[in-house]
């Protein structure tokens, strides 16, 4: 940690819009005034801008109004000016195709609004699932002082004497009626448990892995990723972020100075220990980009291999995240880590001080929530970067949601060329499938689908189901959702829909997967590998047509692969001409 604060006072950028007695001065600071304005709020103090991703069309995010005046009160009182804004909201549970094909719209919304507009720091709220990503994504390419708030996650679900977790209980009663072990009615009753409160994902679902990510990046304050959307304490994280903001502007703390290389290898070590999410792989690989840092897959196999899984959270474990925030939450997790020295302590936080100082009084409440290394769910967990025949530019798997059995394991490939080709084909008993297969998903990458949907954890078939077998080895170039759980093989790099190596698997084929060894392979000879990507075509491929105009146009035309993370190939390493000569 080495920075040095700038000196306080001098003139802000928010000056260059409100300072001086010119036309243009006048011109911006009469037109603020129409909103009841006193004249001294634009003398010169920090004009802090809060992103907001409020909308009631992602729900996760409906009850940021609340929390967005919270800041506004804590902004107030450090002697700020807090102005909210709107930005585009990509809801994980009501945008179609995926929430994922709008990350990047997001991400440009944001770095657009922070570059164009009159604050000199912004407050970044976020909830679902894309959005942290997708704000931390535009405010590191403009690089002006920015913090997070997350909305938090949601209670409890339970049903019928059972704890429900979001998303990973949706998966295991749509299978348990497949399989004829649950009603229809069963489930639909079960509806009603599943969400009871404003929040994201109680599961260690994407969301609440994303809220980790910026709190182990150092972007949020120590303790927000886990407090429950509804928690009292939630709207005082909100109040005192809008506090510590202000000082971050006097102080001219920016993303990068505190988003550096050990920062980003503390976030792949902490999301082992959790069991996050394997959107992070994709999302960290992004905002790395953003701030010009050479993250890889293999940095995630390097930081990640021998985290043991602490963290007893579904869909890994057994708990939600209320238990994990009454257990200590993300600090306790941080502070294992640094005490088995898997941490870079001395990592620059929002806070002004250190990750270290941060957590290392923190206690754990709950030793069955948060386990000892001894008890860890898996002793390798983190993210398992596999590569061979099949995945030359990698793939990935979470250990701490599969099989043990299944983690190498020889089996007959059944292909299906697309989503339709599965969801038209897993529910015929006349399906050649066994237990023992491999399931092949080809054509639902960044490109292929387009947006890379969360179809990669494919519902098994009936006639498995029924044999009480839940889980069976599964291949894509899809993502899955950090709600789901099993032996999923996925962001198979390149992929299909550009030529990739899935894209010839043909049914009958032999595909071995060995997660210690990092190894996935299809088994057939070299050149006849070869032959078939040579005969190959994007017009015989199955992947959908290129989009005739609009931002799907865009996406199709410039976004990169799932191994460097899925951002656009004009917006990676694009720190520091956010806020050029214009602006300033």
């Amino acid at each position: 940690m080495a920075f040095t604060p700038a000196k306080w006072p001098r003139k802000l950028r928010s000056q260059e819009w409100f300072g001086g007695t010119e036309k243009d001065a006048i011109y911006h600071r009469s037109w603020m005034k129409n909103q009841g304005l006193p004249a001294d709020l634009l003398d010169g103090r920090p004009v802090i801008g809060i992103c907001n991703t409020w909308s009631e069309l992602t729900p996760c995010n409906a009850h940021l109004r609340d929390l967005a005046e919270r800041v506004k009160f804590g902004v107030y009182e450090a002697g700020g000016f807090p102005v909210e804004f709107p930005v585009f909201s990509p809801s994980e549970s009501t945008i179609r195709p995926t929430a994922m094909m709008y990350r990047n719209l997001c991400a440009m919304d944001v770095e657009e609004a922070i570059r164009a507009k009159c604050i000199d720091g912004v407050v970044l709220l976020a909830g679902c699932d894309k959005t942290t990503p997708a704000l931390l994504m535009g405010a590191a390419s403009v690089d002006l002082p920015a913090i997070v708030v997350s909305g938090g996650p949601m209670l409890n679900g339970h049903f019928r004497g059972e704890r429900v977790g979001s998303g990973t209980h949706l998966w295991k009663f749509s299978e348990a009626v497949r399989a004829g072990e649950m009603t229809a009615e069963e489930f639909v009753e079960a509806e009603a448990s599943m969400s009871r409160s404003p929040g994201s994902c109680n599961t260690m679902g994407t969301a609440s892995t994303m809220a980790s990510m910026a709190e182990a990046l150092g972007m949020a304050l120590s303790g927000n990723a886990a407090i429950p959307a509804v928690d009292s304490r939630r709207r005082a994280m909100s109040h005192i972020t809008g506090r510590r903001i202000v000082q971050m502007v006097k102080d001219d703390l920016k993303p990068s100075d505190i988003m550096t290389t050990e920062a980003f290898e503390n976030a792949i070590r902490t999301n082992g220990a959790i069991g996050g999410s394997t959107n992070a792989v994709i999302h960290l690989l992004a905002m790395a980009g953003r701030v010009g840092i050479d993250l890889t897959l293999d940095d995630w196999d390097r930081c990640g291999r021998d985290v043991p899984t602490i963290v007893n959270l579904m869909p890994s474990g057994k708990y939600l995240m209320e238990e994990f925030f009454y257990a200590g939450g993300l600090p306790v997790v941080i502070k294992r880590l640094g005490e088995a020295g898997m941490l870079h302590k001395d990592a620059l936080t929002v806070s002004g001080g250190s990750m270290w100082d941060e957590v290392k009084d923190v206690q754990n409440w709950n030793e069955d929530v948060i386990l000892p290394v001894e008890k860890a769910l898996t002793q390798s967990g983190g993210v398992a970067v596999l590569r061979g025949n099949l995945a030359p530019k990698g793939a990935v798997l979470k250990p701490s949601a599969a099989t043990p059995e299944l983690m190498k394991h020889r089996g007959r490939a059944v292909v299906f060329e697309d989503i339709d080709d599965y969801k038209a084909r897993i529910n015929d008993d006349d399906l050649d499938i066994d237990e023992t297969c491999v399931m092949v998903l080809k054509n639902c990458g960044p490109r292929g689908y387009p947006g890379m949907a969360e179809v990669g954890n494919m519902g098994l078939p009936p006639k498995i189901l029924k044999k009480g077998i839940t889980d069976m080895v599964r291949i894509s170039d899809a993502r899955m959702s950090g709600t789901a759980f099993g032996t999923v093989v996925l962001h198979t790099s390149p992929e299909a829909a550009v030529g990739g190596p899935l894209a010839v698997v043909q049914n009958g084929d032999m595909i071995e997967l060995d997660v210690e060894a990092r190894r996935i392979h299809l088994d057939i000879h070299d050149d006849e590998l070869q032959s078939r990507l040579d005969a190959w075509s994007a017009d015989n491929s199955g992947a959908n047509p290129r989009p005739e105009s609009g931002y799907a146009q865009l996406y199709h035309d410039r976004v990169l692969g799932a191994d460097t993370g899925a951002d656009f190939d004009f917006l990676v390493g694009c720190r520091g001409n956010a806020v050029g000569k214009e602006a300033h």
